[in-house]
Protein backbone atom coordinates (compact mmCIF):
# COMPACT_ATOMS: atom_id res chain seq x y z
CA UNK A 1 0.00 0.00 0.00
CA UNK A 2 1.54 3.16 -0.91
CA UNK A 3 1.23 5.63 2.13
CA UNK A 4 -0.55 8.32 2.11
CA UNK A 5 0.20 11.62 1.67
CA UNK A 6 1.53 13.61 4.63
CA UNK A 7 -0.63 16.80 3.15
CA UNK A 8 -3.93 14.50 3.42
CA UNK A 9 -2.92 12.96 7.21
CA UNK A 10 -1.91 17.56 8.11
CA UNK A 11 -6.14 18.48 6.95
CA UNK A 12 -7.40 14.99 8.11
CA UNK A 13 -5.77 16.37 11.72
CA UNK A 14 -7.36 20.15 11.27
CA UNK A 15 -10.67 18.55 10.60
CA UNK A 16 -10.03 16.08 14.30
CA UNK A 17 -9.31 19.24 16.39
CA UNK A 18 -5.58 17.88 15.91
CA UNK A 19 -2.49 19.74 14.64
CA UNK A 20 0.39 17.15 13.78
CA UNK A 21 3.78 18.86 14.13
CA UNK A 22 5.43 18.73 10.67
CA UNK A 23 8.47 17.24 12.33
CA UNK A 24 6.65 14.20 12.68
CA UNK A 25 5.87 14.00 9.19
CA UNK A 26 8.70 12.42 7.20
CA UNK A 27 7.80 11.19 3.53
CA UNK A 28 4.29 10.77 4.39
CA UNK A 29 5.05 8.43 7.47
CA UNK A 30 4.32 8.94 11.16
CA UNK A 31 7.51 9.49 13.27
CA UNK A 32 6.19 8.62 17.19
CA UNK A 33 4.11 6.49 18.85
CA UNK A 34 0.15 7.42 18.43
CA UNK A 35 -2.29 6.43 21.17
CA UNK A 36 -4.81 3.68 19.97
CA UNK A 37 -7.84 5.22 20.41
CA UNK A 38 -7.00 8.91 19.33
CA UNK A 39 -8.81 10.96 16.88
CA UNK A 40 -5.37 11.05 15.18
CA UNK A 41 -5.07 6.76 15.38
CA UNK A 42 -8.64 6.93 14.06
CA UNK A 43 -8.00 9.19 11.03
CA UNK A 44 -4.76 7.52 10.41
CA UNK A 45 -7.27 3.82 10.20
CA UNK A 46 -9.26 5.61 7.59
CA UNK A 47 -6.89 6.29 5.64
CA UNK A 48 -4.68 2.94 5.74
CA UNK A 49 -2.81 0.37 8.19
CA UNK A 50 -2.14 1.83 11.28
CA UNK A 51 1.62 3.05 11.52
CA UNK A 52 3.58 1.31 13.73
CA UNK A 53 4.82 3.16 16.99
CA UNK A 54 8.49 4.18 17.20
CA UNK A 55 10.22 2.28 20.28
CA UNK A 56 11.99 5.19 22.31
CA UNK A 57 13.60 4.01 25.96
CA UNK A 58 16.66 2.17 27.27
CA UNK A 59 19.13 5.56 26.62
CA UNK A 60 22.32 4.64 28.61
CA UNK A 61 22.89 7.11 30.99
CA UNK A 62 25.71 9.99 30.32
CA UNK A 63 29.22 8.12 31.35
CA UNK A 64 30.60 10.03 34.52
CA UNK A 65 32.77 12.78 33.94
CA UNK A 66 36.04 13.47 35.49
CA UNK A 67 37.65 16.79 36.47
CA UNK A 68 41.11 17.31 35.99
CA UNK A 69 42.90 19.78 37.65
CA UNK A 70 46.56 20.54 36.74
CA UNK A 71 48.10 22.58 39.78
CA UNK A 72 48.85 25.75 39.65
CA UNK A 73 49.84 27.72 36.15
CA UNK A 74 49.97 31.52 34.87
CA UNK A 75 51.91 33.70 37.12
CA UNK A 76 51.50 30.89 39.53
CA UNK A 77 54.70 28.30 38.50
CA UNK A 78 54.11 26.68 41.38
CA UNK A 79 57.56 24.42 42.90
CA UNK A 80 60.45 25.29 40.55
CA UNK A 81 63.09 21.69 40.50
CA UNK A 82 66.69 21.72 41.28
CA UNK A 83 67.35 22.22 37.89
CA UNK A 84 64.96 24.36 36.78
CA UNK A 85 61.98 22.33 35.87
CA UNK A 86 58.31 23.79 36.95
CA UNK A 87 55.92 22.37 38.61
CA UNK A 88 52.86 24.14 36.32
CA UNK A 89 54.12 22.60 33.02
CA UNK A 90 54.96 18.96 34.67
CA UNK A 91 51.16 19.19 35.91
CA UNK A 92 49.75 20.10 33.00
CA UNK A 93 51.72 17.49 31.02
CA UNK A 94 50.47 15.14 33.04
CA UNK A 95 47.27 15.81 32.81
CA UNK A 96 46.75 15.99 29.21
CA UNK A 97 48.42 12.46 29.29
CA UNK A 98 45.72 10.97 31.79
CA UNK A 99 42.78 12.88 29.82
CA UNK A 100 43.94 11.14 26.60
CA UNK A 101 44.44 7.30 28.51
CA UNK A 102 41.25 8.15 29.78
CA UNK A 103 39.00 9.05 27.43
CA UNK A 104 40.53 5.87 25.53
CA UNK A 105 38.91 3.80 27.64
CA UNK A 106 35.67 4.63 26.48
CA UNK A 107 34.16 5.00 30.24
CA UNK A 108 34.53 8.66 30.84
CA UNK A 109 34.00 12.21 29.82
CA UNK A 110 36.88 14.59 30.82
CA UNK A 111 36.72 18.22 31.60
CA UNK A 112 40.15 19.99 32.66
CA UNK A 113 40.13 23.14 34.94
CA UNK A 114 43.22 24.48 32.74
CA UNK A 115 44.62 23.18 29.54
CA UNK A 116 46.98 25.72 28.87
CA UNK A 117 49.22 27.51 31.09
CA UNK A 118 46.78 30.16 32.99
CA UNK A 119 46.24 31.04 36.62
CA UNK A 120 42.83 29.87 37.62
CA UNK A 121 42.28 30.47 42.01
CA UNK A 122 41.73 28.13 44.14
CA UNK A 123 38.04 28.26 44.41
CA UNK A 124 37.59 28.60 40.84
CA UNK A 125 38.64 25.53 40.38
CA UNK A 126 36.14 23.97 42.57
CA UNK A 127 33.72 25.94 41.12
CA UNK A 128 34.43 24.49 37.62
CA UNK A 129 34.05 20.66 38.63
CA UNK A 130 30.71 21.50 40.37
CA UNK A 131 29.52 23.69 37.05
CA UNK A 132 30.05 20.49 34.91
CA UNK A 133 28.64 18.37 37.60
CA UNK A 134 31.65 16.14 37.99
CA UNK A 135 31.82 12.84 39.15
CA UNK A 136 35.61 12.94 40.55
CA UNK A 137 37.85 15.83 41.33
CA UNK A 138 41.65 14.74 40.36
CA UNK A 139 44.05 17.76 41.29
CA UNK A 140 47.39 16.92 39.92
CA UNK A 141 50.38 18.01 41.79
CA UNK A 142 54.82 17.56 42.28
CA UNK A 143 55.57 20.27 44.77
CA UNK A 144 58.48 20.61 47.18
CA UNK A 145 59.40 20.36 50.91
CA UNK A 146 62.38 21.85 52.45
CA UNK A 147 63.94 18.26 52.87
CA UNK A 148 65.38 17.45 49.46
CA UNK A 149 65.76 13.81 50.53
CA UNK A 150 62.18 12.66 50.13
CA UNK A 151 60.63 11.32 47.09
CA UNK A 152 58.20 9.32 46.12
CA UNK A 153 54.06 9.75 45.31
CA UNK A 154 51.39 10.28 47.78
CA UNK A 155 47.62 10.78 47.69
CA UNK A 156 45.48 13.37 49.66
CA UNK A 157 42.07 14.09 50.78
CA UNK A 158 40.59 16.92 52.86
CA UNK A 159 40.38 16.70 56.77
CA UNK A 160 40.15 19.58 59.35
CA UNK A 161 43.49 18.73 60.76
CA UNK A 162 46.59 17.45 59.71
CA UNK A 163 47.86 14.02 59.50
CA UNK A 164 51.52 15.26 59.82
CA UNK A 165 53.66 18.58 60.25
CA UNK A 166 54.95 17.84 56.33
CA UNK A 167 51.47 17.51 55.18
CA UNK A 168 50.50 20.63 57.37
CA UNK A 169 53.14 22.70 55.10
CA UNK A 170 52.31 21.30 52.23
CA UNK A 171 48.46 22.59 52.61
CA UNK A 172 49.95 25.89 53.73
CA UNK A 173 51.99 26.37 50.39
CA UNK A 174 48.83 24.78 48.27
CA UNK A 175 46.47 27.24 49.92
CA UNK A 176 48.59 30.06 49.87
CA UNK A 177 48.61 29.68 45.58
CA UNK A 178 45.89 32.49 45.49
CA UNK A 179 48.54 35.45 46.53
CA UNK A 180 49.00 35.50 42.97
CA UNK A 181 45.42 35.94 42.12
CA UNK A 182 46.68 39.88 43.31
CA UNK A 183 43.77 42.12 45.18
CA UNK A 184 41.01 40.81 43.37
CA UNK A 185 41.50 37.21 45.11
CA UNK A 186 41.66 36.82 48.21
CA UNK A 187 41.80 33.81 50.26
CA UNK A 188 38.51 32.30 52.52
CA UNK A 189 38.95 33.89 56.27
CA UNK A 190 39.55 30.65 58.67
CA UNK A 191 36.47 30.94 59.91
CA UNK A 192 34.77 31.14 56.42
CA UNK A 193 36.96 28.17 55.32
CA UNK A 194 35.93 25.91 58.74
CA UNK A 195 32.11 26.56 57.20
CA UNK A 196 33.09 25.11 53.62
CA UNK A 197 34.59 22.10 54.78
CA UNK A 198 31.80 21.17 57.52
CA UNK A 199 29.41 21.25 54.21
CA UNK A 200 31.51 18.86 52.94
CA UNK A 201 29.27 15.35 53.50
CA UNK A 202 30.24 12.14 54.61
CA UNK A 203 29.40 10.07 51.16
CA UNK A 204 31.89 12.88 49.41
CA UNK A 205 34.66 12.14 52.24
CA UNK A 206 34.28 8.42 51.83
CA UNK A 207 34.33 8.39 48.27
CA UNK A 208 37.13 10.91 48.71
CA UNK A 209 38.61 7.72 51.20
CA UNK A 210 37.77 5.09 48.28
CA UNK A 211 38.95 7.05 45.44
CA UNK A 212 42.94 7.70 47.65
CA UNK A 213 42.55 4.07 48.68
CA UNK A 214 42.62 3.33 44.69
CA UNK A 215 45.28 5.91 43.88
CA UNK A 216 47.92 3.73 46.61
CA UNK A 217 46.77 0.39 45.46
CA UNK A 218 47.53 1.71 41.63
CA UNK A 219 50.77 3.05 42.16
CA UNK A 220 52.16 0.22 44.56
CA UNK A 221 53.12 -1.73 41.93
CA UNK A 222 54.39 0.91 39.24
CA UNK A 223 55.74 3.93 41.14
CA UNK A 224 57.29 4.95 44.35
CA UNK A 225 55.47 5.95 47.19
CA UNK A 226 55.93 8.07 50.33
CA UNK A 227 55.84 5.81 53.63
CA UNK A 228 51.81 6.38 54.37
CA UNK A 229 51.27 7.55 51.06
CA UNK A 230 47.51 8.76 52.12
CA UNK A 231 47.57 11.79 54.52
CA UNK A 232 45.28 14.53 54.94
CA UNK A 233 44.74 18.16 55.97
CA UNK A 234 42.89 20.91 55.17
CA UNK A 235 43.31 21.34 51.29
CA UNK A 236 40.95 24.20 49.60
CA UNK A 237 41.00 22.89 46.35
CA UNK A 238 39.62 19.50 48.47
CA UNK A 239 36.54 21.20 49.78
CA UNK A 240 33.61 20.43 47.09
CA UNK A 241 30.84 19.23 49.33
CA UNK A 242 29.44 16.76 46.95
CA UNK A 243 32.35 15.76 44.66
CA UNK A 244 35.01 13.12 45.72
CA UNK A 245 37.84 14.95 45.48
CA UNK A 246 41.61 14.05 46.30
CA UNK A 247 45.03 15.58 45.24
CA UNK A 248 48.10 13.75 44.32
CA UNK A 249 51.44 14.26 44.55
CA UNK A 250 53.06 12.49 41.79
CA UNK A 251 56.88 13.21 42.92
CA UNK A 252 58.33 15.70 44.85
CA UNK A 253 60.93 18.92 42.40
CA UNK A 254 62.92 19.15 45.71
CA UNK A 255 64.17 15.88 44.78
CA UNK A 256 66.65 15.78 42.20
CA UNK A 257 65.59 12.22 41.09
CA UNK A 258 61.79 12.80 41.15
CA UNK A 259 62.57 15.88 39.40
CA UNK A 260 64.37 13.79 36.56
CA UNK A 261 61.95 11.27 36.61
CA UNK A 262 58.61 13.87 36.15
CA UNK A 263 60.62 15.54 32.73
CA UNK A 264 60.29 12.29 31.00
CA UNK A 265 57.31 11.63 29.21
CA UNK A 266 57.27 8.26 29.80
CA UNK A 267 57.50 8.11 33.37
CA UNK A 268 54.79 10.91 33.41
CA UNK A 269 52.66 8.21 31.30
CA UNK A 270 53.31 5.64 33.48
CA UNK A 271 52.36 7.30 36.19
CA UNK A 272 49.13 8.33 34.47
CA UNK A 273 48.58 4.90 33.57
CA UNK A 274 48.14 4.18 37.41
CA UNK A 275 45.87 6.97 37.61
CA UNK A 276 43.49 5.68 34.95
CA UNK A 277 43.37 2.30 36.95
CA UNK A 278 42.72 3.98 40.18
CA UNK A 279 39.80 5.70 38.36
CA UNK A 280 38.70 1.99 36.85
CA UNK A 281 39.01 0.74 40.86
CA UNK A 282 36.86 3.49 41.86
CA UNK A 283 34.00 3.59 39.58
CA UNK A 284 34.49 -0.70 39.74
CA UNK A 285 33.85 -0.30 43.52
CA UNK A 286 30.85 2.42 43.42
CA UNK A 287 29.11 -0.12 41.30
CA UNK A 288 28.80 -2.58 43.79
CA UNK A 289 28.34 0.30 46.54
CA UNK A 290 31.64 0.28 48.05
CA UNK A 291 32.44 3.77 47.16
CA UNK A 292 30.90 7.11 47.36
Amino acid sequence: MQPFPAESLHYACRGSGLLLPRRLILGGAVVGAVPFGSALARTARHAGKLAAPAIIGGAEPPKPLIMLDPGHGGKDPGAIGLSGTYEKHVAEAAGQELRRQLLATGRYRVAMTRSSDHFIPLAGRVELAQQHGAALFLSMHADALHNPSVRGASVYTHAHGASDTQTADLARTENSADRYGGPLVHGASPEVQQILASLVTEETRTGSAHMAQAVVSSFRSRVLLLSHPHRHAAFAVLKSAQIPSVLVEMGFMSNRLDEAALKQAGHRAMVAGALCDAVNRYFAAAGAGLAG
